[in-house]
């Protein structure tokens, strides 16, 4: 049965969802409605390290360096991870780092929201609070970003590409069906979707 946004399923997520890639992938603005849509929990991991901290990732970067960001990131994800089953966005370095792709791996189904270097750029382009991006070319450091990232957003569960002029609705509906797709691929595990009062 195809995905319709504007219509709920009764279906229930027995796994996290965990949306990875670039900045500028929409991960945070689809997440949302995508977890709307299930009537699940969305959560941002960005946006709880900065309500742990008490300070914005800029100011992370800017006081306590990368290194700081990346091991109170491994704490909050985990965390997340362990609660009940929803839809979480994470930072885009997040998947980068090993700990925290085994912790998704074993809890939850990564999705690589992917979309090439114009797409990225003019998604983010004027937003400022980007801290990787406090540099000079910036448009350069994005396309350095993901040429080295790519790979390992690869190893994603799923991929679901993304570009400009897409709806947020048809980002859930391909979200969807992507991972419809995957739970007919491998009956041997549970399904991620599974319909409300199914055994």
């Amino acid at each position: 049965m195809a995905a319709d946004p504007e219509q709920k399923i009764t279906v229930t997520l027995t796994r996290p969802l965990v949306l990875v890639g670039l900045m500028g992938a929409g991960k945070t603005s689809v997440g949302k409605r995508l977890a709307a849509f299930l009537d699940v929990p969305f959560h941002d991991s960005d946006h709880e390290i900065e309500a742990a901290a008490g300070l914005e990732v800029r100011e992370i970067f800017e006081r306590f360096g990368e290194p700081y960001f990346r091991e109170g990131e491994v704490r909050v994800i985990r965390r997340l991870l362990g609660g009940p089953a929803g839809v979480l966005a994470t930072g885009g370095g997040a998947f980068i780092q090993p700990a925290i792709r085994e912790d998704i791996a074993q809890t939850g189904l990564s999705i690589w929201l992917n979309g090439d270097l114009e797409t990225l750029w003019q998604r983010v382009r004027d937003k400022p609070t980007r801290p990787l991006l406090q540099q000079k070319d910036p448009r350069g450091v994005l396309g350095r970003l993901l040429e080295a990232r790519a790979p390992v957003y690869a190893l994603a569960d799923i991929t679901v590409p993304t570009e400009l002029g897409v709806t947020h609705e048809q980002m859930v509906r391909r979200i969807l069906e992507a991972v419809r797709a995957h739970d007919i691929a491998h009956p041997e595990r549970d399904p991620v979707l599974k319909r409300k009062g199914s055994a």
